[in-house]
């Protein structure tokens, strides 16, 4: 009894190794994310680039702006506005909490944006959603009535357009483009990739997890 009990154990432990070692697995995490991630959109250029929050918060030490790990979404966004490939900048982002009150993503970067010289005339600012779901639709309504012929961009993580896709064809059509940062797959791998465990692939199963279950809840959300 007590050799069955201690082998059914080891069994168990054998069995956490070796899901940990390949969750936690460069190769194995960059090839899955490298087949979910969104290529790049043809070359045109866009009337309005919409970028999603989830980019920023509020430094409270100095009350400015504070780049979060999808900083790249708005980094990006400037880098296709400065080469001319958008023509507007729309920020779509209010304040994430339950009850909407607070600081609005959108507000704080439209001030940074103000500041590093681009002007009011190329930003439409859109400071209510809390969610991809009104991202969507409130952007839908504000460009209906701004520029109802506008040719436009959706800019957001790689790993996040299928579900951007997903919600904004609901409004949009099925034509609009998508322009992906923040890649989490990898293109080239190194030795360690491949034998070395890592906390970082972890957590970016974590991430993709979540967004994979979210893509499923808003199915049947839209």
């Amino acid at each position: 009894m007590f050799n069955k009990s201690a082998w059914k154990r080891k069994r168990l432990l054998i069995a956490g190794v070796v899901v940990l070692l390949l969750f936690s697995n460069g190769f194995i995490f960059g090839k899955v994310a490298n087949a979910y991630e969104a290529d790049y959109p043809p070359n045109h250029t866009y009337d309005v680039g919409i970028v999603l929050g989830g980019f920023s918060g509020i430094n409270t030490r100095n009350n400015q702006i504070s780049f979060a790990s999808s900083g790249d979404r708005l980094f990006q966004t400037l880098s296709l506005y400065k080469k001319g490939k958008i023509k507007r900048i729309l920020i779509t982002s209010g304040n994430g909490s339950l009850t909407g009150v607070g600081v609005k993503e959108a507000d704080v970067a439209h001030d940074y944006l103000k500041e590093i010289g681009i002007p009011d005339s190329a930003l439409i600012i859109e400071n209510q959603s809390r969610n991809t779901i009104e991202n969507a639709a409130n952007c839908y309504q504000l460009l209906k009535k701004e520029a109802p012929q506008a040719k436009v961009l959706v800019i957001t993580s790689a790993w996040h357009i299928p579900r951007a896709k997903l919600i904004f064809s609901k409004y949009f059509g099925e034509n609009l483009n998508y322009y992906p940062t923040n890649f989490i797959g990898k293109t080239e791998f190194g030795w360690t990739d491949f034998i070395v465990p890592s906390a970082e692939v972890l957590s970016n199963w974590e991430l993709i997890f979540k967004e994979w279950i979210g893509l499923v809840v808003d199915k049947f959300r839209v």
